[in-house]
């Protein structure tokens, strides 16, 4: 659910780099809130402390309740690198994952087969 989290985020970062209505900033400051919120939440249950000051971080930095001021370059800026940052971390995760599903698959070598 991770990976989806991310992607969905670093599209709707990604998307306010286009000249879009107001009402889809103020949707996007939203949903990133609660999506890095999530994404803390679940990498501090996962014991991976960085990530989660990450998230959590972004999360106060897209909080829908005090406007920060960081002019159209400044949010660009943020939003370009959030974006980037969470399509590879989703690469990395999806990545992992399907490195663990094959160890988990593979046959078990027995000592005692000859070649």
């Amino acid at each position: 659910m991770g990976i989806k989290i991310k992607l969905i985020l670093a599209v709707l970062l990604l998307l306010c780099l286009l000249d879009m209505p107001y009402w889809y900033y103020q949707f996007v400051r939203l949903a990133a809130f609660a999506g890095f919120g999530f994404l803390a939440y679940s990498a501090y249950n996962d014991k991976k402390q960085t990530e989660a000051i990450i998230y959590a971080g972004l999360a106060l930095l897209f909080q829908p309740f005090v406007k920060i001021a960081l002019g159209r370059d400044g949010w660009n800026l943020v939003d370009l690198a959030a974006g980037a940052g969470l399509i590879i971390s989703a690469a990395v995760e999806y990545r992992r994952g399907k490195t663990a599903e094959i160890k988990r698959d593979a046959p078990l070598s027995d000592k005692n087969d000859a070649v």
